[in-house]
C-alpha cells in the first residue's frame, strides 16, 4: 500500500533531557494515525528530512484509539540513516508530546517498541517536572583493550585508559578514561569520528561512549559523551540509550543505586537515573517543545 499524497501528519520537535530551549538532545516527533498507512521507505525519508539524530513515529494500536485518551501507542525511531533498537530521548520526546502538547492525562503511558514494552510517567523531582522511563537494562563486559585497539587510538587518541567494556546487545564501546582525566578534558577531547568506521569494520560496535568519574565535589557522579557514525550520527548531545550501559558501570563501580549523569557535549544534558532489582533501568529527564506544526506530504 503507498503512502497517500496530499496527507498532513502532526509534527514536533523537542529538547530533551533539558528544561531549557536549544539544549539537550533535539528529536522530531511524528503522529502518525491508525487511518493512514505510511511506507516505512517514507519514514525513512521524512528521518533524513528531519536530519537530527533520531525521528519518532508514533501510532495509535488500534482505529478505536486516539492520542489523547489511550495509554498504549506504537513507536519507532529513525535516524537518518536507518532504524534503530532503542532511542532514549525520542522516546522521552514522544511522551512530552503526548502529556504537554496532545493533553493526554494518563498517569503513565506504554510504548510498544523494538526493544519491547517502554513506559513513561509523569514525575517530580525537587519540585520540577520530570518525564522518567522504564528501560532495559544492557550491562557491559570487559573486554581487552586490544580487541579494539584502532578503534579506541582515534576515538581517545593518547589519552590514559583506565577500562574498555562493550555491551554486545546494544553495540556500544564504552571507554572509561583514567581518573586524572577532568570533565573539562573530556569536553576538549576531539575523536577523529571520520575515522571510527574505517577502524571497526566488524559490525559489533554501533556507537562509542566515552566517559570519566566526576570529582567529589560535583553534583553529577559521572560524565560522558557518545559518537555514532555507524548510524549516521557524529555525536548525540544527549543519550538515553547510552545510559542503559553507564547505569550499571558506574552503580556497580560507585556502589550507588541512584545517580545523576551529564552528557557534556557541547549542547549537554543531565539525567537521573535509578537502577532496578528487575534487569531494568529508570530513566529520567526533562523536555522543551520548541516546534509544533504539520507535515504535508
Amino acid at each position: 500500500m503507498s503512502t497517500r499524497i496530499g496527507l498532513k501528519l502532526p509534527l514536533f520537535t523537542v529538547d530533551a533531557f533539558t528544561r531549557k530551549s536549544f539544549a539537550g538532545n533535539a528529536a522530531a516527533v511524528c503522529l502518525l494515525p491508525k487511518s493512514e498507512h505510511v511506507t516505512d521507505d517514507v519514514l525513512q525519508k521524512i528521518a533524513a528530512e528531519m536530519n537530527i539524530s533520531e525521528t519518532a513515529f508514533l501510532t495509535c494500536l488500534s482505529s478505536s484509539d486516539s492520542f489523547e485518551k489511550s495509554s498504549r501507542f506504537g513507536l519507532r525511531w529513525l535516524s537518518p540513516t536507518n532504524e534503530v533498537p532503542l532511542c532514549g530521548h525520542a522516546t522521552l520526546a514522544s511522551a512530552a508530546v503526548l502529556f504537554y502538547c496532545v493533553g493526554n492525562s494518563n498517569p503513565a503511558i506504554t510504548f510498544d517498541t523494538l526493544s519491547g514494552p517502554l513506559v513513561a510517567c509523569q514525575c517530580k523531582v525537587d519540585g520540577e517536572e520530570f518525564i522518567s522511563m522504564d528501560l532495559p537494562l544492557n550491562s557491559p563486559v570487559v573486554v581487552a583493550h586490544g580487541e579494539f585497539s584502532d578503534l579506541i587510538k582515534v576515538c581517545v587518541g593518547e589519552q590514559l585508559v583506565k577500562e574498555v567494556q562493550f555491551s554486545s546487545r546494544t553495540g556500544k564501546l564504552l571507554i572509561r578514561l583514567d581518573d586524572s582525566v577532568t570533565r573539562t578534558d573530556l569536553m576538549n577531547l576531539q575523536p577523529q569520528v571520520d575515522k571510527m568506521v574505517d577502524a571497526e569494520r566488524s559490525g559489533r560496535v554501533r556507537g562509542v561512549i566515552i566517559t570519566v568519574v566526576e570529582a567529589a565535589d560535583s553534583e553529577h557522579d559521572f560524565a560522558s559523551r557518545y559518537f555514532a557514525p555507524w548510524n549516521g550520527i557524529r555525536e548525540d548531545p544527549v543519550t538515553g540509550s547510552a545510559h542503559t550501559v553507564l547505569g550499571p558501570y558506574w552503580s556497580r563501580l560507585l556502589k550507588k543505586k541512584s545517580l545523576y549523569a551529564r552528557q557534556c557535549s557541547k549542547r549537554g544534558g543531565d539525567l537521573r537515573i535509578d537502577m532496578k532489582d528487575d534487569d531494568r533501568i529508570t530513566v529520567a529527564g526533562q523536555a522543551k517543545v520548541i516546534v509544533e506544526g504539520y507535515l504535508h506530504l
